[in-house]
């Protein structure tokens, strides 16, 4: 939540957030573009998996500073609701999607199934938020939900500093692929006996 004993934030403060947002943004797409021009073949040892191991660590890192900063200095936007969550679901997405993909599964240890799940609990979940909060039924973020992010973004790097050292899957990788998506699937229990509640309740007419 914004900091309300503050003034709006002005100057450079108001703008820093966004501009991490959008910095986010950015190195997504050269992060999933380092990724797409990746050669599986390389070896012993795979540069390009190095720089995109770079790449989201630091990506992740604005993920953490421009909702830190937003919410210190009162300069919470429309633009930043929406552009943040959206920034942080296309660089965690887009990136099990190219490791479970036709080039880098074969040594990421993340199979298709498992890019997959992540996809739908992340599609469910803002769908169901969206048309909740839209009828004003309060859906944030479950702590569930914030240990799984943390997760998926631990695992990532380590599934791509096993890639740039090893010629196949090894156990820091398939380890890491397990438990992002084992900690996916149990972060939607909760949004899913919210939904359930939810249905179930009575609505009240016009």
């Amino acid at each position: 939540m914004p900091n309300s004993s503050s003034p709006p934030a002005i100057g450079y403060r108001a703008k820093l957030p966004n501009a991490l947002t959008l910095g986010r943004l950015v190195l997504t797409i050269v992060f999933i573009a380092a990724l797409s021009f990746a050669d599986p073949a390389e070896a012993p040892i795979r540069d390009w998996a190095i720089w995109a191991c770079v790449l989201f660590i630091v990506a992740a890192l604005t993920d953490a500073a421009d909702g830190y900063l937003a919410r210190k200095w009162n300069a919470v936007s429309k633009f930043g609701r929406i552009m943040d969550p959206l920034a942080d679901k296309l660089l965690v997405l887009g990136a099990f999607v190219m490791l479970a993909g036709r080039d880098l599964g074969g040594i990421s240890g993340v199979a298709p199934w498992m890019a997959v799940t992540i996809l739908f609990r992340e599609l469910l979940v803002t769908t169901a938020r969206s048309v909740f909060e839209s009828s004003g039924v309060d859906f944030s973020a479950a702590w569930s939900g914030k240990i799984k992010m943390i997760l998926q973004s631990v695992a990532v790097p380590l599934i791509l500093i096993d890639i740039a050292t090893s010629a196949e899957p090894g156990p820091l990788a398939i380890w890491s692929a397990w438990a992002a998506t084992i900690a996916t699937a149990v972060s939607l229990v909760p949004y899913l006996t919210r939904i359930a509640g939810l249905m179930r309740a009575p609505t009240t007419p016009d």
